[in-house]
C-alpha cells in the first residue's frame, strides 16, 4: 500500500474506518473482485485495523488518564 494511501486511512474516523472495513469484507466474501483485488484489498483491510487499533488504544490510555486523574481528585478531598 502506498504512502499516499496509507496517510489517508490515517486521517479516516473509527467509524469511517469500520464502515470501509465492512464494505471491504463484503466485497470479497461476495466474490465481488478479480483475487489480484482481493489481494490488495485485504491489504488495505489490515491497514485500516491497524489504523482502528491505535485510536482504540489512544482512547485507553485517555481513560486511563482521566480516572487516574480522579482518584488524585478524590484522594485530595
Amino acid at each position: 500500500m502506498s504512502a499516499k494511501q496509507n496517510n489517508g486511512i490515517n486521517k479516516l474516523s473509527f467509524e469511517q474506518a469500520i464502515r470501509e472495513l465492512g464494505g471491504i469484507v463484503g466485497k470479497i466474501e461476495q466474490g465481488e473482485i478479480p483475487l489480484a483485488d482481493s489481494l490488495t484489498q485485504y491489504e488495505k483491510g489490515m491497514t485500516l485495523i491497524k489504523h482502528c487499533r491505535e485510536i482504540l488504544q489512544k482512547a485507553e490510555k485517555r481513560i486511563e488518564k482521566i480516572s487516574e486523574e480522579k482518584k488524585t481528585e478524590d484522594r485530595s478531598q
